[in-house]
């Protein structure tokens, strides 16, 4: 078994299909299929079950994903540390946000991040829910993750440090119900259509809390794409409940954007690897720290 078939199993695995995986790669399909072939014959144990075009990870492919992710994370720690003693200073960091996170304070990390090192390649994850985030890490597929939770976040698995607490806020259309100028309670929203987050966020729970309170609220549209919900308010379509880290934009744009009373917070966190990072990362794991606990 080499790292390169560890490549391959995984770009399977998150690619959920040979043909996706090998042009990922850019490998013809029929050696992508024939090098899992020899994987799963060294293993002795079948990792995926063909089942027409489909394909469905096997107990051990699912066992086998984690260790794989670790082994080739220390590898890519390896160079990358041989790599900053040999004086290069290029390269790529990889971070898994929740989406208001990744607006800020993700966004100002890494601009203070690339000011010190201009050469570093930063690839941005979207994923859903704090669960995802920690997930992310704590299997090696990145380094960081940015989580947004109700109550400060506390994992056995991965390095958790508290970073920001945001306000939550409503945006409303500025011809819509909510009069502009004045702050409104989740009761307000009594009657209305709201666009929603996905389950999983904080977001989503505040006014799923609501309902279960019997305040009657519609859900008119369920946001998986992020950037299409200030769109949505603009066009009248409801009103939302997100983070003051979309306010400025959404006011920009035109929008309301109306600080909740009582307010409502969201408690964001930098997670990082408990295994040694990658110079690159903890670079960027030194700057946000730093920022955020400057020296006196």
């Amino acid at each position: 078994m080499d790292a390169r078939q560890l490549e391959y199993f995984l770009a399977v695995v998150d690619h959920g299909s040979f043909n996706r995986a090998a042009a990922s790669l850019h490998l013809a399909q029929p050696s992508l299929s024939q090098a899992i072939r020899n994987l799963e014959r060294e293993l002795d144990t079948q990792l995926f079950h063909r089942i027409g075009r489909r394909i469905e990870l096997t107990e051990s492919g699912r066992a086998m994903i984690a260790p794989a992710r670790q082994v080739l994370r220390a590898l890519e720690t390896t160079r990358a540390t041989v790599d900053s003693v040999k004086g290069l200073r290029t390269g790529r960091l990889e971070i898994a946000s929740m989406p208001s996170p990744a607006v800020q304070p993700l966004s100002a990390m890494i601009g203070a991040y690339q000011q010190r090192h201009p050469a570093m390649q930063v690839d941005v994850r979207a994923v859903p829910t704090a669960d995802a985030v920690v997930d992310h890490v704590r299997t090696g597929a990145v380094e960081i993750g940015l989580a947004g939770t109700a109550t400060q976040l506390h994992s056995p698995d991965v390095n958790v440090h508290a970073v920001a607490r945001q306000r939550f806020v409503v945006l409303a259309p500025p011809d819509g119900p909510l009069p502009p100028g004045r702050t409104v309670a989740l009761s307000d929203l009594a009657g209305l259509t709201a666009i929603v987050a996905p389950h999983g966020t904080r977001a989503r729970q505040l006014l799923d809390d609501l309902r279960e309170r019997g305040v009657p609220v519609r859900y008119g549209v369920e946001a998986g794409h992020r950037e299409a919900l200030l769109p949505l308010v603009l066009q009248g379509t409801g009103v939302a409940v997100v983070t003051e880290a979309w306010a400025d934009l959404a006011r920009s744009a035109g929008a309301l954007a109306l600080d909740l009373e009582p307010p409502e917070y969201l408690h964001v966190s930098l997670l990082s690897r408990r295994a040694p990072l990658t110079p690159g990362a903890q670079s960027f794991l030194d700057c946000v720290l730093e920022r955020e606990h400057p020296t006196t």
